[in-house]
């Protein structure tokens, strides 16, 4: 052994006791000696196993004293009929049973009465019978000759027949079984044909018709049938469900919306160039009696007539219709030339078939050519002249219809101008048609060209809300495929959507940093606002695009200054923008409270407004204060409520004073019909009567009631009476007077930490215990690995046993069809020796 490879394992200090395992040894050298030790006794006994060494005698009641022997006969008995009654005898219930002598049944010893005995003591002892051996040794065909022959020519020796006699008596034998099977057909039919003649004869007399008379009286006794059979007869001819037709995907939906309007396009197309569709289509050529229809179609007809002059080849008239096919090309469009070469080449055609008919000589044929030319030419301008007269009107319709297929533009100019000019319906039908043209599943980069489509959207609907004259009808319509977009891809909608509300914001905290106070936005700005409610769901606790255009919202209530009227529109359409944002999610907003409150305070005069504070951006004093305060009387009585649209806003500047004086009474009575909405939908807030307590003081003391209208007053009184019916006084909290039981206390559990390594301290009995379940657990272990080793070693044993059955079994097999492969040799090469004999 290796010296480097022994292993010894030292200790600091010899204890007297304790015994220590593999002080020294070569690795690998314990797991040897276990599989030895495996070996001498697992393996002994699994060899060993369903084996004994002991004969028992298992016959019931043998060494039973207590037992007579004819009861243990009777007993044994019985314990054998059980035995062997079993499964096979459960449905043999007539079966009588068999009775056996030393286990021969006696049915057979009985037919078997002249069977040898070899064990019998006769003198012919071991001497068999020439019966026997013939009918057991083969002789069994000489003995049924010896026995048909004579008894004088026993001792002879029988010739065996040649093959040609076996052959004869063979056919002989077969021709009488063919005679005997036709004589008994022959019988068969005779006696079939006289039972039927039989069968007739007495068949006159066993039938009777029954009497019409008793036949109508036995059909009018027939019950009518109930409502019952009707119904169920009704149910079997009745129609069987069908299955439906499966439902279609997107991706197939948008293929063929796609070619449905590329086939439109080509048709739209072809009638703008002036193509008839029955003339475009090919006219059947003549075909003539020898043709053998093997002709092919060419993707161009380069084919010319021929034609001979003077016995010569004539090449220039076709140069010079080509020549005038040219000229006239240049005078029309692109187009209209490709239908008339189309048309030309047509005619080419039935000249060129009609030409080589077979009913006319050749010499006619030709004689009718030069003819046939002039005429043709003729016939084909005057037909040309009719056709563009009539397709002219189709051809400025079809110029005039809007194109069915559409690329999505790459810029915002080419959007533009691909709107520019048209009528809301055709912009809607173009969006429409870009969409599904370039649907995402079509194409992969489809997904991006429709995203940007979106910011092109954007941006001109905000290029329209900046005109002039606003165009809030555009806007409105287009806003159903901004809808379809941002369903389709929420991602770059949101992106868009939350890019300009940034910049928004930022504008307008840049110009409070300069200025200290900003102005209202723009129409655009607000209608965007808008449309974010429309796309976005705005019930979300938090949403990317809905939190960061609630609080650009709250900071125009509370940043922007309020000095024109214009500013006063605004601010109530934000108000209302709110109160659509919050419909569903009820979020208390203070800015929207304190804005209406201010739009109460300048519609007030300036000695009336005390007793109440107001927030900015609004001031107890200054010269804004009486912005929708109206005197004239006049105005005050012409007024009627009406609707402020976002138009408005541009055309102030341009209206009369009366007409200003009822923008400000219709902008009060939407600050009402505004209060109303905002008291039943803050009633379930606890501090909705604090809330509400400055707005309650200021229609009540200081809103000059008697001097507006009548329908004014009307608002004022649903206002007010709402927000009275809403007030709701509830008790402050108050601790109990009650002490507070306290929580019940458990004493802690203090336990000894001791140093690791040391076993706990404790008494005698508590170490002992310790001790043994420190062993068991020790033991259990190592019983555990012992016996997943033996597990093991049992499995290697096993799957040794398999791979040397499997292969005894292959080379048995090898062997047999090696002997199989000698033995094919061997007959094959006996067959050819016989075929050369």
């Amino acid at each position: 052994s290796n010296p480097f490879e022994v292993k010894v394992n030292r200790q600091k200090f010899n204890i007297l006791g304790r015994k220590t395992k593999n002080d020294v040894g070569l690795p690998g050298v314990s797991r040897s000696k276990a599989i030895k030790k495996r070996t001498q006794t697992l393996l002994k006994e699994y060899k060993e196993r369903e084996k004994t060494n002991v004969f028992k005698d298992k016959r019931f009641g043998e060494y039973d004293t207590k037992i007579s022997p004819e009861e243990k006969m009777i007993r044994r008995f019985t314990l054998e009929r059980q035995q062997n009654y079993g499964k096979k005898n459960i449905y043999n219930l007539n079966e009588d049973e068999e009775l056996t002598h030393y286990g021969q049944s006696l049915a057979e010893i009985e037919k078997l009465n002249d069977i040898v005995d070899s064990d019998s003591d006769t003198e012919e002892r071991g001497a068999l019978s020439a019966e026997l051996t013939a009918a057991h040794f083969g002789g069994g065909g000489g003995l049924l000759r010896k026995k048909a022959s004579s008894g004088q020519q026993d001792e002879e020796e029988i010739k065996p027949k040649s093959r040609k006699e076996l052959i004869e008596e063979m056919i002989a034998k077969s021709k009488q079984e063919k005679q005997e099977r036709q004589i008994r057909r022959e019988s068969a039919l005779e006696l079939t044909e006289k039972l039927d003649n039989d069968w007739k004869e007495i068949q006159t007399l066993i039938a009777r018709k029954t009497p019409k008379s008793e036949r109508k009286d036995k059909e009018i006794e027939k019950p009518k049938p109930d409502e019952y059979d009707m119904i169920v007869r009704e149910l079997g001819f009745e129609m069987k469900a069908k299955p439906s037709e499966r439902m279609k995907t997107e991706e197939e939906l948008a293929k063929e919306e796609q070619a449905r309007l590329q086939k439109l396009e080509a048709d739209r197309l072809r009638r703008m160039c002036g193509i008839d569709e029955e003339a475009s289509k090919k006219k059947p050529s003549h075909v003539s009696a020898d043709d053998l229809a093997d002709g092919f179609i060419l993707d161009k007809d380069d084919r010319h007539l021929l034609s001979y002059k003077d016995g010569k080849l004539n090449i220039e008239n076709d140069d010079e219709e080509e020549e005038e096919e040219d000229g006239g090309g240049k005078e029309d469009d692109e187009n209209e030339e490709e239908s008339e070469e189309e048309s030309a080449n047509e005619d080419e055609e039935d000249v060129a078939a009609d030409s080589h008919s077979d009913l006319e000589s050749d010499l006619e044929s030709e004689d009718d050519d030069a003819g046939n030319k002039e005429q043709n030419k003729h016939k084909t301008n005057k037909n040309e002249s009719q056709s563009v007269e009539e397709l002219d009107p189709e051809m400025e319709a079809a110029k005039s219809e809007l194109p069915y297929t559409f690329t999505v533009p790459e810029s915002y100019e080419t959007f533009k101008s691909l709107l520019a000019g048209r009528t809301v319906e055709q912009q809607l039908i173009i969006l429409e048609r870009i969409q599904k043209c370039n649907h995402p599943s079509l194409a992969v980069g489809n997904k991006a060209k429709l995203e940007k489509l979106f910011g092109f959207l954007l941006e001109y609907i905000g290029e329209l809300a900046t005109l002039d004259l606003p165009e809030l009808r555009t806007i409105d319509k287009l806003v159903l495929p901004l809808y379809n977009l941002c369903q389709m891809f929420p991602e770059a909608a949101s992106d868009s959507v939350k890019f300009i509300l940034r910049d928004a914001a930022h504008d307008m905290e840049e110009v409070i940093e300069v200025k200290g106070h900003a102005a209202f936005p723009g129409l655009d700005t607000l209608i965007y606002l808008k449309i974010t409610s429309l796309l976005f769901p705005t019930s979300d606790f938090w949403h990317p695009v809905v939190t960061p255009a609630f609080m650009y919202m709250s900071q125009l209530l509370t940043k922007c200054r309020v000095t024109t009227l214009q500013d006063v529109i605004k601010g109530l359409f934000v108000c209302s923008l709110f109160l659509e944002y919050v419909s569903l999610s009820r979020r208390f907003v203070p800015e929207l409270i304190n804005f209406l409150l201010g739009v109460l305070h300048i519609s007030l005069p300036k000695k009336q407004a005390q007793g109440y504070t107001v927030v900015h951006p609004f001031t107890p004093v200054g010269k804004n204060l009486e912005l929708l305060l109206v005197c004239d009387k006049k105005d005050l009585e012409s007024w009627q409520k009406q609707n402020l649209p976002l138009s408005i806003v541009t055309r102030l500047k341009e209206t009369s004073q009366t007409e200003m004086n009822h923008i400000r009474l219709s902008c009060l009575a939407l600050c009402y019909d505004l209060i109303k909405k905002c008291a039943a939908l803050y009633e379930s807030l606890p501090s909705f009567h604090e809330v509400m307590h400055p707005m309650r003081i200021l229609l009540t003391q200081h809103v000059p009631v008697n001097e507006y209208p009548e329908k004014m007053q009307e608002w004022y009184c649903s206002a007010l009476k709402e927000l009275e019916n809403k007030v709701r006084h509830y008790t402050p909290l108050i601790c109990e007077k009650k002490k507070p039981v306290p929580l019940k206390q458990y004493t802690p559990k203090i336990v000894k930490v001791l140093e690791f390594g040391r076993t706990p301290g404790g008494s005698k009995k508590e170490q002992e215990s310790k001790m043994l379940i420190r062993k068991h657990r020790r033991e259990l272990k190592g019983a555990i690995r012992e016996i997943r080793k033996d597990n093991q070693f049992l499995a290697r044993l096993q799957l040794s046993e398999i791979m040397e059955r499997d292969a005894a079994r292959k080379r048995k097999v090898k062997e047999l069809l090696g002997s199989l492969a000698t033995q094919e040799g061997e007959w094959k090469a006996m067959k050819r020796k016989k075929g050369k004999n």
